[in-house]
């Protein structure tokens, strides 16, 4: 991006028919807690990335937060939907930080990079950790490829427009949003990138540049 470009008040980027998939708290169940049931809600996205936090009982979650577990049974009927519950709030907002980046001043190429550095925040070493620790738990799996769908669909509607701006190519923009947007995913698993010299944020982020220079028209390529 240009200084001049830079300069300009930021102006959020609009991707028309991409929505962010819906919660597992809706937003009337979230006006209804308490200011402290909010609060625990924050802090638990940060206890989360610990992978021994999908074996702590209601109880050892109570305890360990300083609260009672009515309190944290108002926010869910079950550790397990507290557990996902906590892990959507943390990836959506990972997501809203992602899609943050992306303003009208940015070419769509640039946009997509630094979208998806972005997103690869949620690929850190202790959530992939946890990742694979609360995997058994039911919904989970879902709960992980509605947010992964939803980063392949921004990939996608990126993609699409710089086609359309002579920035890259002609390729089949699904097939490329998948593999843009499951890179983390695929990275993070176990034995996923074995050799790897960086972590996994940074071996996705590196893979991002080589893939969109690679699809890039003209000098860029």
């Amino acid at each position: 991006m240009s200084e001049k470009a830079a300069d300009r008040p930021r102006t959020r980027m609009r991707l028309a028919g991409v929505r962010a998939p819906k919660p597992i708290l809706d937003p009337a169940s979230e006006r209804r807690l308490s200011a402290r049931q909010l609060e625990l809600l924050d802090d638990l996205q940060h206890q989360v990335k610990r992978d021994e936090f999908a074996h702590w009982t209601m109880a050892e979650i109570a305890s360990r937060m300083g609260c009672s577990l009515r309190t944290l049974y108002g926010i869910a009927p079950s550790k397990e939907e507290l557990i996902l519950t906590v892990v959507d709030c943390r990836m959506r907002r990972i997501g809203r930080k992602a899609f943050n980046h992306l303003d009208e001043s940015m070419s769509p190429v640039e946009g997509l990079r630094a979208y998806l550095k972005a997103a690869h925040v949620a690929v850190q070493p202790e959530s992939v950790a946890f990742a694979s620790a609360f995997s058994h738990l039911p919904g989970a799996k879902r709960l992980v490829d509605r947010h992964e769908e939803y980063v392949a669909a921004v990939t996608q509607a990126l993609l699409e427009r710089a086609q359309s701006a002579g920035e890259i190519i002609q390729i089949d923009t699904v097939a490329v949003a998948h593999l843009l947007g499951g890179l983390g995913r695929e990275l993070g698993r176990p034995g996923g990138a074995k050799g790897q010299r960086g972590s996994v944020k940074e071996t996705a982020d590196a893979l991002v540049d080589v893939i969109l220079k690679g699809l890039a028209v003209g000098p860029d390529r």
